[in-house]
């Protein structure tokens, strides 16, 4: 495998580390990071679980070096964690790395089935993470992740099934350590930075294949969830319509039960290669 490692991102949840028997579970045999801020009173507990390394950063230094789009001062947004990754993966020496949440129960394929969308546990995530490197590289992004069950909203005729690839990333980031970029606002800060720097031709890519399966948002105590149930999906979403209000709007998503969701218009967002014609002379 090449020079890489898993990070594990965290808070308040070293009984609940639900991500780590995942990996190890489904495959993966490298080296794993939690990474925690020096507020989290759970510290030592994280440091007493076999399989891992923990590595502490000073939230409040990172907190001077974020953009949180707000005046709120959230202590508990994970945008802090995230910004200081490529940070961490210099200083270890690592080329590539991949940034996953806490509560992750299963990594699965996707396929279809006469004509309808089914899926399979991932068995070896060594070689998964292998081909998503590749992938990396070869396109020459900036990030690339796996789809999340929200993506897969009206099966295999979705429009997100047909077309496979995706200009987007949330939720999962596979990184080159020299390709680092920022994360904005206290939270939606994946969709935030996706969409102002895909406007600016950085490319960020989701690929509907391979899929992660994670604990329901507000269902699970620690990690984001109090900054979820005090600031609600409504307030989420908006964060992405201040850093791009001429592609990205709140609307409601889903089948049965509806949730504010954004909803970011690719047309306008990303931009094209324009056909010569046009060229003045």
């Amino acid at each position: 495998m090449k020079n890489f490692a898993v990070f594990i991102l965290s808070h308040g949840r070293a009984d609940n580390l639900k991500t780590l028997g995942t990996l190890r579970r489904q495959g993966y045999t490298g080296k794993i990071y939690v990474i925690l801020d020096n507020e989290d009173d759970q510290i030592d507990e994280y440091k007493k679980i076999e399989d891992i390394e923990v590595i502490v950063f000073d939230k409040l230094q990172e907190m001077e070096r974020t953009d949180t789009i707000d005046n709120f001062h959230k202590h508990k947004a994970v945008v802090y964690a995230r910004n200081k990754c490529h940070d961490i993966a210099k200083d270890l020496g690592l080329e590539y790395f991949l940034e996953l949440d806490d509560d992750y129960s299963s990594f699965m394929f996707r396929y279809e089935k006469d004509d309808t969308l089914s899926s399979v546990q991932c068995k070896n995530l060594d070689k998964v993470f292998d081909a998503m490197l590749k992938f990396l590289d070869q396109t020459g992004a900036y990030s690339v992740a796996f789809a999340q069950g929200g993506d897969f909203i009206g099966g295999a005729s979705s429009q997100f099934w047909q077309k496979k690839i995706h200009r987007k990333v949330m939720n999962s980031f596979f990184c080159r350590t020299d390709k680092p970029f920022k994360f904005l606002g206290s939270i939606n800060e994946d969709v935030n930075a996706y969409v102002t720097l895909g406007q600016k031709g950085k490319l960020f890519f989701t690929i509907s294949e391979c899929m992660l399966v994670q604990t329901a948002t507000q269902q699970s105590k620690g990690g984001l969830t109090d900054i979820y149930l005090d600031l609600g999906t409504y307030v989420k979403s908006f964060y992405s319509v201040i850093c791009s209000p001429s592609c990205v709007k709140v609307h409601s998503m889903g089948v049965n039960y509806m949730r504010i969701h954004h909803k970011v218009e690719a047309d306008k967002c990303y931009p094209k290669i324009i056909n010569e014609k046009y060229k003045k002379k």
